[in-house]
């Protein structure tokens, strides 16, 4: 299995308000896909697109009902 750095960013849609939520975190994951897909269970309107750099980040674009939201995940 391995670890990431795992940055979660939850973009907010307040037209007053650009900041984003970014949450940071070490995690030992063992299928991408399937940490982010657990990560949504049960959320109405669940879709994502898989992002893959050439350094290695990999990168999931998730909508769920129209809040945007992004992973990215670094190999540590």
């Amino acid at each position: 299995m391995k670890e990431y750095e795992v940055v979660h960013e939850i973009f907010n849609q307040c037209s007053n308000n650009q900041m984003r939520d970014v949450f940071i975190e070490e995690v030992p994951i063992e299928d991408l896909e399937q940490y982010v897909v657990n990560r949504h269970k049960g959320e109405r309107d669940f879709t994502y697109e898989r992002e893959d750099l050439e350094d290695g980040t990999v990168i999931y674009h998730v909508n769920t009902s129209g809040l945007l939201q992004r992973y990215t995940f670094t190999e540590i």
